[in-house]
C-alpha cells in the first residue's frame, strides 16, 4: 500500500483558481486522455501530437525510448500480436510557478492479455502516468517531454474466469512487487524489462519520482534516467 505521509513538500494550482489556470490543467488532463485513447486504437499521428520532439517514454517492457522509436518498435508489438490496453481512471494536473512547465497525474490500469500453453490469461497492473509538460514558446500548446509511471499493484485475472499459469514463486520474487506479475508475463514474451521503475514498495525510487517533480515544476533540471545504484541508463 501507499504511505500515509503526504510525498510532496507544498502544494501547485491543481484546483480552482484564475480562468487561465483552469483552462492550462484542462488542456493537460485532455494531452494525458490522448495515451490510452490514441495508442489502444494505432491512431499514431494522434499519439504523436502529444509530445515535444525530443520526448521520451519509460514503460515495463520498453525502458527509456525517444518518442519516435517507442512508436516504431510498439507498431511491431502489435504486429506480433502484443495486445496491450489502457483504461484510464482519473486525471489532474498541477501547474508549475512559470505557469510554462506542468506535472499530469493519470490513474490507470494497464491490460495485457497474454496467452500462455493454450491458457488466455490478463494482468491487470494499477498505475498512475506522470507527464512532465511544458508550453510551447511558439504555439502555446501543452506538450508532454517525459512520460514515466508509478507501478503500484497487479495481478493474474483469467479469462475464462478460472485458469491461470502456474509461475514459479521464486522466479516472480525477483520482479519488483508492484508491477511483477505483469514484468514475468513480459519477459517470457522475450522483452527485457525495466526493474527500475518507481513503485510504493521501493521508497527509494518512490521518494526521487516525487523529487523529479517538484524539481519540474519548480523549474529546475531533471534526471529520470536512474538505476538502483545511480547509474544512468
Amino acid at each position: 500500500m501507499t504511505s500515509p505521509a503526504d510525498p510532496h513538500t507544498r502544494t501547485w494550482s491543481h484546483i480552482n483558481g484564475p480562468s487561465q489556470d483552469l483552462l492550462d490543467r484542462y488542456a493537460i488532463t485532455e494531452l494525458c486522455k490522448g495515451w490510452p485513447v490514441y495508442r489502444d486504437a494505432s491512431e499514431w499521428k494522434n499519439y504523436r501530437s502529444l509530445f515535444t520532439e525530443d520526448a521520451c517514454v519509460w514503460t515495463t517492457w520498453s525502458s527509456a525510448l525517444p518518442v519516435d522509436k517507442f512508436i516504431e518498435v510498439s507498431k511491431e508489438g502489435k504486429t506480433n500480436g502484443v495486445f496491450i490496453m489502457h483504461r484510464e481512471c482519473g486525471t489532474l494536473a498541477e501547474l508549475g510557478d512559470s505557469r510554462t512547465r506542468a506535472i499530469g497525474k493519470m490513474k490507470a490500469t494497464i491490460t495485457h492479455r497474454f496467452n500462455e500453453g493454450g491458457v488466455a490469461y490478463d494482468v491487470d497492473c494499477d498505475c498512475r502516468f506522470i507527464f512532465f509538460c511544458e508550453k510551447q514558446a511558439d504555439t502555446q500548446e501543452w506538450k508532454a517531454k517525459y512520460v514515466k509511471l508509478f507501478y503500484e499493484k497487479d495481478k493474474v485475472v483469467p479469462v475464462d474466469g478460472q485458469t491461470v499459469p502456474k509461475w514459479d514463486k521464486s522466479e516472480l520474487s525477483a520482479y519488483p512487487e508492484g508491477y511483477r506479475h505483469l514484468a514475468m508475463a513480459q519477459a517470457k514474451l522475450g522483452y527485457k524489462i525495466d526493474m527500475n521503475l518507481p513503485t510504493p514498495h521501493d521508497k527509494g525510487r518512490w521518494n526521487r519520482m516525487y523529487g523529479e517533480i517538484e524539481n519540474w515544476l519548480e523549474g529546475r533540471e531533471v534526471d529520470l534516467h536512474w538505476t538502483m545504484n545511480g547509474v544512468k541508463e
